[in-house]
């Protein structure tokens, strides 16, 4: 059975999507309005906002400005690729960010395959809670973020990696 809850952000309306687990859910897709491969309500997926009160929590934490280490259980979904790119996203520390190829020489992936890498992070379901938005290119530029380029800039504002700008 798949559960489904939205919550409401700075961001916009956040769509959470996961299975249920005895002691709440474990989280499938977290994904933002306008998302390129975000996934659609079905008609076979229950509205469960309870089971995901949890993680609305610690979503309150973080856009309240707390530095947060999510503790969510994640539903598995992918390449053993994905997973090491994943996983590597995971240990960026709040507050800072890395370019693609520092991520690369982290997890050993040879820079010629770094567009491989590009595109795995690009798959991640989970935006925000595995913080693919603290990958930047190598000149400082914001690369690509599937919720928009404009709401990493946002996120990394409110972590402190980037200073506000004043217009």
């Amino acid at each position: 059975m798949t559960v489904y809850a939205t919550v409401g952000s700075p961001l916009g309306e956040l769509l959470l999507v996961g299975e249920p687990t005895p002691d709440g859910v474990s989280l499938a897709s977290l994904s933002m309005p306008g998302q390129g491969n975000a996934p659609a309500v079905q008609g076979s997926w229950v509205r469960d906002p309870d089971r995901f009160s949890g993680i609305a929590r610690q979503l309150a934490a973080y856009f309240g400005g707390e530095p947060t280490a999510f503790d969510i259980e994640f539903t598995p979904s992918s390449t053993d690729f994905q997973r090491r790119v994943w996983s590597a996203l995971e240990e960026i520390p709040y507050g800072t960010t890395t370019t693609y190829g520092a991520l690369a020489a982290r997890i050993g992936v040879d820079r010629g395959r770094i567009q491989a890498l590009g595109a795995a992070i690009g798959a991640n379901p989970l935006l925000l809670v595995r913080p693919c938005h603290r990958v930047i290119g190598a000149d400082g530029s914001m690369r690509g973020y599937a919720g928009g380029v404009e709401r990493k800039v946002r996120l990394l504002t409110l972590e402190g990696a980037l200073q506000p700008t004043l217009l």
